[in-house]
Order: structure tokens, then C-alpha cells, then sequence
């Protein structure tokens, strides 16, 4: 991403230059101690067009667990209906296994439960984790659904390296104006997302 950054983004300083149109402003950072959810409750309305997500280091409290994501479209529940699509390409230590997969068991039909964006059995090991980021599309339009866009890489139990891609769309004319993430089953043990504006 260097060549469209600046490297203020790796500083966190505020505001990122970005060579590709607009700008890029730092808006919020939920750091995870034994955390039941990340919550972004405030500062996602019509500012901006595009939300960007960025996760590091996100770390599970147990092993075979998966990171997800819930929406909010105006009420207090983070239940906005969705359908997503998941694809995801991997590969273990031991070099001997390799793929490229559809994931047909993540996808969501107008589903209002938490989305998968990174897992496959998410390690617990001190040397495993996920990280990545997501694009969350014009969240405060009413008049066409919201679409969201995740990219993870995860460190899974069983040592593989899995890069997993979730698209998906909040299919609903509200404005999404809350984003929560949270594991399958127990708490994110460490790791920090920050969300950012782009001006476009």
C-alpha cells in the first residue's frame, strides 16, 4: 500500500494523504484486553463515502475461533440483514498443502447474525493471530443497500496461512451508523481495529 499511503498511516497521525483522491482522517481505535466485543457506535454517518477498517494483531482467548462482524441500521442490535460471499486461498508450514476454495459454508442469504471475515480455526498460540482490514461502502445512503468488502490474513490452529476474502451487502435502505466485531464464542484476547474516513 506504499505507493498509495503516505507512511502517516503507519503512525496513525491523524490525517493520510492519499495519492489516489482525497484523504484519509483517523477517527477512532478500539485496542482489545480480554474484550467481549469492539464496538464503533459513534463517528459512522454521512461525513464521509468510504469507511475503512483496519485490524491488527487480532488475537483469540481460545483456539478454532473466527473474527466477525454485525451491522447496525438505526435500532440498538448489531443485526443488520446481510449476503455475503467468501472465497480463500491457503497454505500450511510444512509446504505440503495448498489451495484455492469458494466457502459456501460462510455465506449468508439475508442473514442477520455475525458475518465471518477471518477464521478457518483462528489460533490461540502465541505466534498466531488475524489481520486486515475492510471497506464499508456509503453507509448513510437510504436509498440503495450498504456494501462491505473484507480482506484477512489468519494464522489458524492448525499453522496454516489463510487469506480469506467476505463481500457482502447489508440489504436493508437504512443507514448503517454502527459496526461491532467480536469472535465466534469467547472474547478477543489482544489486538487493536482503527476506523478511518476517506474523502471522496
Amino acid at each position: 500500500m506504499s505507493g498509495i499511503i503516505s507512511d502517516n498511516v503507519l503512525k496513525q497521525s491523524g490525517l493520510i494523504k492519499a495519492s489516489a483522491g482525497g484523504a484519509w482522517t483517523f477517527l477512532s481505535k478500539a485496542t482489545a484486553s480480554s474484550s467481549a466485543t469492539l464496538t464503533f457506535a459513534s463517528g459512522i454517518d454521512s461525513t464521509y463515502g468510504t469507511y475503512f477498517f483496519t485490524f491488527n494483531n487480532i488475537h483469540p482467548e481460545e483456539d478454532s475461533r473466527d473474527f466477525t462482524v454485525g451491522f447496525r441500521d438505526g435500532s440498538t442490535a448489531y443485526d443488520a440483514t446481510k449476503t455475503t460471499t467468501t472465497t480463500y486461498n491457503y497454505h500450511n508450514e510444512a509446504d505440503g498443502t495448498t489451495g484455492l476454495t469458494y466457502d459456501g459454508g460462510h455465506d449468508m442469504a439475508q442473514g442477520t447474525g455475525f458475518c465471518q471475515i477471518g477464521g478457518d480455526a483462528l489460533g490461540y498460540d502465541d505466534d498466531q493471530c488475524c489481520s486486515g482490514y475492510m471497506y464499508l461502502f456509503n453507509p448513510s445512503n437510504t436509498t440503495y443497500v450498504t456494501h462491505f468488502m473484507a480482506v484477512m490474513s489468519t494464522a489458524t490452529e492448525a499453522d496454516y496461512i489463510v487469506n480469506e476474502y467476505t463481500q457482502g451487502m447489508c440489504n436493508v435502505t437504512a443507514a448503517i451508523d454502527g459496526v461491532q466485531f467480536k469472535m465466534s464464542s469467547g472474547n478477543i484476547d489482544a489486538g487493536y481495529i482503527c476506523l478511518y474516513g476517506i474523502t471522496t
